[in-house]
Protein backbone atom coordinates (compact mmCIF):
# COMPACT_ATOMS: atom_id res chain seq x y z
CA UNK A 1 0.00 0.00 0.00
CA UNK A 2 0.97 3.55 -1.09
CA UNK A 3 1.99 5.38 1.93
CA UNK A 4 1.52 8.78 0.16
CA UNK A 5 -1.85 10.29 1.44
CA UNK A 6 -2.24 13.23 -1.22
CA UNK A 7 -0.93 16.84 -1.24
CA UNK A 8 0.54 18.22 1.62
CA UNK A 9 1.05 21.72 1.03
CA UNK A 10 2.05 23.70 -2.47
CA UNK A 11 5.11 26.52 -1.61
CA UNK A 12 5.23 29.21 -4.40
CA UNK A 13 7.22 32.83 -4.76
CA UNK A 14 6.14 35.99 -4.40
CA UNK A 15 7.18 39.63 -4.78
CA UNK A 16 5.85 41.32 -2.11
CA UNK A 17 4.82 40.13 1.56
CA UNK A 18 2.38 42.30 2.75
CA UNK A 19 0.63 42.45 -1.21
CA UNK A 20 0.94 38.53 -0.57
CA UNK A 21 -0.55 38.26 2.89
CA UNK A 22 -3.53 40.97 2.19
CA UNK A 23 -4.39 39.10 -1.01
CA UNK A 24 -4.34 35.10 0.80
CA UNK A 25 -6.21 36.17 4.22
CA UNK A 26 -8.73 39.01 2.73
CA UNK A 27 -9.41 38.04 -0.50
CA UNK A 28 -8.84 34.23 -0.53
CA UNK A 29 -10.31 34.33 3.14
CA UNK A 30 -7.42 31.70 4.42
CA UNK A 31 -5.79 32.19 7.58
CA UNK A 32 -2.06 32.98 8.25
CA UNK A 33 -1.26 29.96 10.38
CA UNK A 34 2.59 30.66 10.17
CA UNK A 35 4.87 33.26 9.98
CA UNK A 36 8.20 32.46 9.86
CA UNK A 37 11.51 32.58 7.26
CA UNK A 38 12.94 30.60 5.30
CA UNK A 39 14.95 27.64 7.26
CA UNK A 40 17.59 28.17 3.96
CA UNK A 41 17.67 31.89 3.56
CA UNK A 42 16.03 33.22 7.61
CA UNK A 43 16.51 37.01 6.32
CA UNK A 44 13.84 35.87 4.34
CA UNK A 45 10.16 35.28 5.27
CA UNK A 46 8.50 31.83 5.06
CA UNK A 47 4.24 32.85 5.36
CA UNK A 48 1.91 29.78 5.32
CA UNK A 49 -1.49 30.03 5.18
CA UNK A 50 -4.51 27.12 5.22
CA UNK A 51 -7.87 26.50 7.47
CA UNK A 52 -8.27 27.08 11.09
CA UNK A 53 -4.91 24.49 11.84
CA UNK A 54 -3.07 24.95 8.99
CA UNK A 55 -3.86 21.10 8.59
CA UNK A 56 -1.84 18.90 5.93
CA UNK A 57 -3.92 18.99 2.65
CA UNK A 58 -5.03 22.66 3.09
CA UNK A 59 -1.74 24.76 2.88
CA UNK A 60 -0.20 27.41 0.76
CA UNK A 61 3.30 28.60 1.84
CA UNK A 62 5.52 31.71 -0.14
CA UNK A 63 8.57 32.89 0.07
CA UNK A 64 8.66 36.23 -0.58
CA UNK A 65 11.93 37.92 -2.05
CA UNK A 66 11.57 41.43 -2.72
CA UNK A 67 13.39 41.91 -6.31
CA UNK A 68 13.31 38.74 -7.53
CA UNK A 69 12.41 38.84 -11.17
CA UNK A 70 8.71 37.80 -12.59
CA UNK A 71 8.54 34.06 -13.08
CA UNK A 72 6.93 32.57 -16.09
CA UNK A 73 4.75 29.39 -15.54
CA UNK A 74 5.62 26.47 -17.60
CA UNK A 75 7.45 23.24 -18.93
CA UNK A 76 9.28 22.14 -16.26
CA UNK A 77 6.94 23.38 -13.32
CA UNK A 78 4.01 23.11 -11.73
CA UNK A 79 1.58 25.64 -12.74
CA UNK A 80 -1.86 25.95 -11.91
CA UNK A 81 -2.90 25.48 -8.08
CA UNK A 82 -6.47 25.05 -7.22
CA UNK A 83 -8.69 24.98 -4.30
CA UNK A 84 -11.58 22.81 -3.60
CA UNK A 85 -14.85 25.15 -2.67
CA UNK A 86 -18.45 23.93 -2.36
CA UNK A 87 -20.35 24.06 -5.67
CA UNK A 88 -23.03 25.57 -4.86
CA UNK A 89 -20.60 28.67 -3.56
CA UNK A 90 -18.91 29.62 -7.18
CA UNK A 91 -21.37 31.67 -8.17
CA UNK A 92 -20.63 33.79 -5.03
CA UNK A 93 -16.75 33.45 -5.28
CA UNK A 94 -16.84 34.86 -9.01
CA UNK A 95 -19.19 38.09 -7.60
CA UNK A 96 -16.28 37.79 -4.61
CA UNK A 97 -13.51 38.25 -6.98
CA UNK A 98 -14.57 40.61 -9.50
CA UNK A 99 -15.32 43.18 -7.17
CA UNK A 100 -12.20 42.69 -6.31
CA UNK A 101 -11.02 43.77 -9.83
CA UNK A 102 -9.78 40.35 -10.22
CA UNK A 103 -10.49 38.69 -13.92
CA UNK A 104 -11.98 35.33 -13.53
CA UNK A 105 -12.23 32.55 -16.26
CA UNK A 106 -14.90 29.84 -15.73
CA UNK A 107 -14.51 26.51 -17.44
CA UNK A 108 -15.69 23.18 -16.76
CA UNK A 109 -12.77 20.26 -16.05
CA UNK A 110 -11.64 16.93 -17.37
CA UNK A 111 -13.91 15.31 -15.38
CA UNK A 112 -17.26 17.52 -15.80
CA UNK A 113 -16.32 20.10 -12.31
CA UNK A 114 -16.89 23.69 -12.67
CA UNK A 115 -14.15 25.68 -12.02
CA UNK A 116 -13.05 29.69 -11.67
CA UNK A 117 -9.52 30.46 -12.88
CA UNK A 118 -7.42 33.64 -12.24
CA UNK A 119 -4.27 34.72 -10.72
CA UNK A 120 -2.80 36.09 -7.41
CA UNK A 121 -1.53 40.00 -7.73
CA UNK A 122 1.84 37.81 -8.95
CA UNK A 123 0.20 36.49 -11.74
CA UNK A 124 0.38 32.98 -10.03
CA UNK A 125 -2.44 30.60 -11.56
CA UNK A 126 -4.98 29.50 -9.26
CA UNK A 127 -8.16 27.85 -10.20
CA UNK A 128 -11.53 27.27 -7.51
CA UNK A 129 -12.55 23.82 -8.06
CA UNK A 130 -16.53 22.97 -7.05
CA UNK A 131 -17.04 19.65 -5.04
CA UNK A 132 -19.64 17.47 -5.33
CA UNK A 133 -22.95 17.86 -3.60
CA UNK A 134 -23.23 18.05 -0.66
CA UNK A 135 -20.09 20.15 0.71
CA UNK A 136 -20.21 22.98 3.06
CA UNK A 137 -21.94 25.83 0.61
CA UNK A 138 -20.25 28.71 2.02
CA UNK A 139 -17.78 30.89 0.62
CA UNK A 140 -15.07 29.18 2.14
CA UNK A 141 -11.54 27.22 0.67
CA UNK A 142 -11.88 23.75 1.96
CA UNK A 143 -8.32 22.56 0.80
CA UNK A 144 -6.33 21.68 -1.98
CA UNK A 145 -8.09 20.17 -4.59
CA UNK A 146 -5.03 19.68 -6.90
CA UNK A 147 -2.54 20.63 -9.31
CA UNK A 148 -1.67 21.46 -13.38
CA UNK A 149 2.09 20.10 -14.04
CA UNK A 150 3.90 20.54 -17.17
CA UNK A 151 7.44 18.02 -17.57
CA UNK A 152 10.03 18.14 -19.69
CA UNK A 153 9.69 14.48 -19.81
CA UNK A 154 5.80 13.47 -19.42
CA UNK A 155 6.39 9.56 -19.69
CA UNK A 156 9.33 9.83 -16.82
CA UNK A 157 6.91 11.97 -14.73
CA UNK A 158 3.63 9.83 -14.94
CA UNK A 159 6.14 6.82 -13.57
CA UNK A 160 6.85 8.87 -10.69
CA UNK A 161 3.13 10.00 -9.83
CA UNK A 162 1.56 6.30 -10.24
CA UNK A 163 4.55 4.09 -8.92
CA UNK A 164 6.03 6.11 -6.31
CA UNK A 165 3.27 8.88 -5.25
CA UNK A 166 0.53 6.35 -5.81
CA UNK A 167 -1.82 8.40 -8.18
CA UNK A 168 -4.07 6.02 -10.08
CA UNK A 169 -4.49 7.59 -13.56
CA UNK A 170 -7.65 8.80 -14.67
CA UNK A 171 -8.76 9.90 -17.79
CA UNK A 172 -6.93 11.97 -20.99
CA UNK A 173 -7.95 14.88 -22.55
CA UNK A 174 -6.48 17.08 -25.48
CA UNK A 175 -5.04 18.87 -22.51
CA UNK A 176 -3.37 16.31 -21.18
CA UNK A 177 -3.24 13.41 -18.57
CA UNK A 178 -5.76 13.38 -15.26
CA UNK A 179 -4.41 11.46 -12.09
CA UNK A 180 -6.11 10.50 -9.17
CA UNK A 181 -4.33 10.49 -5.67
CA UNK A 182 -5.82 8.91 -2.29
CA UNK A 183 -6.00 11.86 -0.28
CA UNK A 184 -8.76 11.84 2.37
CA UNK A 185 -9.81 15.74 2.18
CA UNK A 186 -10.56 16.96 -1.46
CA UNK A 187 -10.38 16.08 -4.95
CA UNK A 188 -6.78 15.94 -4.91
CA UNK A 189 -6.20 15.44 -8.89
CA UNK A 190 -3.08 16.17 -11.04
CA UNK A 191 -3.18 16.81 -14.18
CA UNK A 192 -0.11 16.38 -16.67
CA UNK A 193 -0.45 18.80 -19.45
CA UNK A 194 0.86 18.96 -22.72
CA UNK A 195 2.22 20.92 -25.27
CA UNK A 196 3.60 23.86 -22.62
CA UNK A 197 5.86 26.51 -23.12
CA UNK A 198 9.18 26.75 -21.19
CA UNK A 199 9.04 28.01 -17.73
CA UNK A 200 10.79 30.54 -16.03
CA UNK A 201 11.32 30.85 -12.21
CA UNK A 202 10.56 34.31 -10.17
CA UNK A 203 7.74 35.46 -8.37
CA UNK A 204 4.57 34.12 -9.36
CA UNK A 205 5.51 30.18 -9.51
CA UNK A 206 5.23 27.24 -7.95
CA UNK A 207 8.76 26.57 -6.34
CA UNK A 208 7.70 22.68 -5.03
CA UNK A 209 4.79 20.52 -4.28
CA UNK A 210 4.78 18.68 -1.30
CA UNK A 211 3.08 15.14 -0.35
CA UNK A 212 2.19 13.75 2.68
CA UNK A 213 2.55 11.24 4.87
CA UNK A 214 1.95 9.91 8.64
CA UNK A 215 5.06 10.63 10.43
CA UNK A 216 8.44 10.12 10.14
CA UNK A 217 8.95 6.06 9.76
CA UNK A 218 6.88 6.57 6.40
CA UNK A 219 8.59 9.77 5.70
CA UNK A 220 11.95 7.11 5.84
CA UNK A 221 10.31 4.82 4.37
CA UNK A 222 9.50 7.06 1.10
CA UNK A 223 13.31 7.99 1.54
CA UNK A 224 14.66 4.88 0.60
CA UNK A 225 11.90 4.15 -2.53
CA UNK A 226 12.93 7.47 -4.02
CA UNK A 227 16.74 6.59 -3.01
CA UNK A 228 16.10 3.12 -4.80
CA UNK A 229 15.27 5.09 -7.85
CA UNK A 230 18.21 6.92 -8.31
CA UNK A 231 16.52 10.40 -7.85
CA UNK A 232 18.63 13.70 -7.11
CA UNK A 233 17.31 13.80 -3.01
CA UNK A 234 17.67 15.96 -0.03
CA UNK A 235 17.62 13.16 2.58
CA UNK A 236 16.05 13.59 5.28
CA UNK A 237 15.68 17.42 6.61
CA UNK A 238 13.91 18.33 9.41
CA UNK A 239 11.61 21.51 8.91
CA UNK A 240 10.37 21.82 12.34
CA UNK A 241 6.77 21.76 11.77
CA UNK A 242 7.57 18.25 9.84
CA UNK A 243 10.69 16.60 8.47
CA UNK A 244 10.71 16.72 4.96
CA UNK A 245 12.19 14.68 2.09
CA UNK A 246 12.67 16.96 -1.38
CA UNK A 247 14.01 15.40 -4.73
CA UNK A 248 13.60 16.52 -8.73
CA UNK A 249 11.66 14.44 -10.42
CA UNK A 250 12.50 13.64 -13.79
CA UNK A 251 10.81 16.22 -15.78
CA UNK A 252 12.29 18.98 -14.17
CA UNK A 253 10.15 19.48 -11.08
CA UNK A 254 10.97 19.58 -7.56
CA UNK A 255 8.85 17.23 -4.94
CA UNK A 256 8.68 17.00 -1.39
CA UNK A 257 7.70 14.21 0.75
CA UNK A 258 6.61 16.07 4.20
CA UNK A 259 4.75 14.30 7.74
CA UNK A 260 1.80 15.16 9.30
CA UNK A 261 3.32 15.34 12.55
CA UNK A 262 4.16 17.70 14.40
CA UNK A 263 1.77 20.34 12.99
CA UNK A 264 1.40 24.14 13.39
CA UNK A 265 0.82 24.39 16.97
CA UNK A 266 4.20 22.88 18.26
CA UNK A 267 5.44 26.21 19.31
CA UNK A 268 2.32 28.60 19.56
CA UNK A 269 -1.37 27.50 20.61
CA UNK A 270 -4.15 27.20 17.52
CA UNK A 271 -6.21 29.92 18.85
CA UNK A 272 -3.05 32.27 18.04
CA UNK A 273 -1.63 30.86 15.05
CA UNK A 274 0.15 33.52 12.87
CA UNK A 275 0.41 36.17 15.63
CA UNK A 276 3.91 36.38 15.84
CA UNK A 277 7.17 35.81 14.34
CA UNK A 278 8.72 31.92 14.98
CA UNK A 279 11.78 30.97 14.63
CA UNK A 280 12.78 27.40 14.64
CA UNK A 281 15.47 26.56 17.64
CA UNK A 282 18.50 26.79 15.36
CA UNK A 283 17.50 30.08 14.62
CA UNK A 284 16.63 31.53 17.53
CA UNK A 285 19.71 33.09 18.59
CA UNK A 286 19.68 35.21 15.53
CA UNK A 287 16.43 36.57 16.15
CA UNK A 288 17.19 40.06 16.92
CA UNK A 289 19.36 40.04 13.50
CA UNK A 290 16.89 38.49 11.92
CA UNK A 291 13.75 40.72 13.15
CA UNK A 292 15.91 43.72 11.78
CA UNK A 293 16.00 43.10 8.65
CA UNK A 294 12.57 41.77 7.57
CA UNK A 295 9.64 44.20 6.74
CA UNK A 296 7.09 44.46 9.30
CA UNK A 297 3.45 42.75 8.35
CA UNK A 298 0.74 44.28 9.22
CA UNK A 299 -2.04 41.31 9.89
CA UNK A 300 -5.68 42.52 8.69
CA UNK A 301 -7.33 39.49 9.88
CA UNK A 302 -6.58 35.99 11.95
Amino acid sequence: MCLINGLHHITAVAADPQRNLDFYTDVLGLRLVKKTVNQDDPFTYHLYYGDARGGPGSTLTFFPFPGVPAGQPGRGQPIETRLAVASMALGEWREHLMAAGIAVRASTTGDQLSALHFTDPDGLPLALVGQAAGADAERTIQGLAGMSLSSHRPEATARVLTDLLGYTPMHADASGQWFQGQGERTLDQLQLLNDVAPGQAGYGTVHHVAFRVADRPALLEMLEQVQARQLPCSGEVDRYYFRSVYFREPGGMLFEIATDDPGFDVDEPVESLGSALKLAPVHEPMRATIEAQLPALVTRRL
